[in-house]
């Protein structure tokens, strides 16, 4: 089999069916697992019910973005593994040319595709830094490819890549999980690829939709220490932590000063919740 396509999913009932329709439409050989993290809002009946050849795992609790995926990992057949938001739906030549890709580049373990916004206008899914790295040079040193990490929302590797590296990391619940495997993949001497005619469609933000911004800031911030603690020396995480110190300090005093002259106060006030955010994690030391 060519493609296993694995879909977590958390209170998104209003878009799945769009997105299996769209993913059923294709003509490639494929399989569709669909982890359902304790939804409350009957995505699994409407699974079950709808779309009886996908297979629906329901998890008695939110298991987290990177166990969910874990799950199914030992029964996927595909040659390649691809990881898709709920809160998407693809084009018909999307499955594809993405595994036309990957045959035609044996070097990339994994690759990111085209996101797009449902306006047609582009999402930023590729990052050439991660999360501190210009603070982490010796941590970068012989890695491999110029792409660090592509969006979770729509992506495709080896399935023997994925086994080799045990999937993604579990410490990692929502945020971060997908920089993490990259790193780890490039470590392995694969690099990271992105397929541009692989177009996939993205809503965006659908699983953020129960968090308070303080709380999305707040999963976030803890993800990129995580991702410190793993990948970076002591002393590299030391510098991170005294830059983002000096910035939030700094942010936080500017904001607080020009917010009664912001023409826009809820994006002021959003700004200003970040940089609370990432000062108090920065004090904390990520832990």
């Amino acid at each position: 089999m060519d493609l296993s396509i694995i879909i977590v999913s958390y209170n998104t009932a209003d878009l799945i069916a769009s997105c299996l329709n769209s993913i059923l439409t294709t003509n490639i050989e494929k399989e569709i697992f669909v982890v359902d993290n304790a939804s409350n809002d009957g995505i699994a009946k409407v699974v079950r019910e709808g779309f009886p050849s996908v297979h629906l795992v329901v998890n008695q609790e939110n298991r987290g973005f990177a166990a969910a995926n874990n799950q199914v990992l030992a029964d996927c057949r595909g040659r390649y593994i691809l990881f898709l938001n709920p809160d998407t739906q693809v084009m018909a030549d999307t499955f594809g040319n993405a595994i036309s890709f990957m045959d035609d580049h044996p070097p990339m373990g994994l690759a990111g595709m085209k996101i797009i916004n449902p306006d047609g206008t582009l999402q930023e899914s590729v990052s050439y830094r991660y999360p501190g790295g210009k603070y982490a040079k010796s941590e970068m040193s012989g890695l491999s490819g110029r792409i660090a990490c592509v969006l979770g929302a729509g992506m495709i590797a080896r399935r023997e890549i994925i086994l080799k590296t045990g999937g993604f990391d579990e410490d990692f619940f929502l945020y971060g999980e997908d920089q993490d495997l990259c790193f780890r993949i490039r470590k392995l001497g694969y690099e990271i690829g992105y397929i541009d005619d692989a177009v996939v469609v993205h809503l965006g933000g659908q699983s953020e939709r129960q968090f308070t911004s303080a709380e999305r800031w707040g999963k976030k911030v803890k993800a990129e220490y995580l991702f410190y603690r793993k990948h970076y020396l002591p002393e590299t995480i030391a510098r991170i932590r005294q830059g983002d110190l000096r910035k939030t300090r700094w942010r936080i005093a500017t904001l607080k000063f020009t917010m009664p002259f912001a023409k826009d106060k809820t994006k002021a006030h959003e700004k200003l919740i970040k940089y609370e955010v990432i000062n108090g994690e920065a004090k904390r030391g990520g832990l």
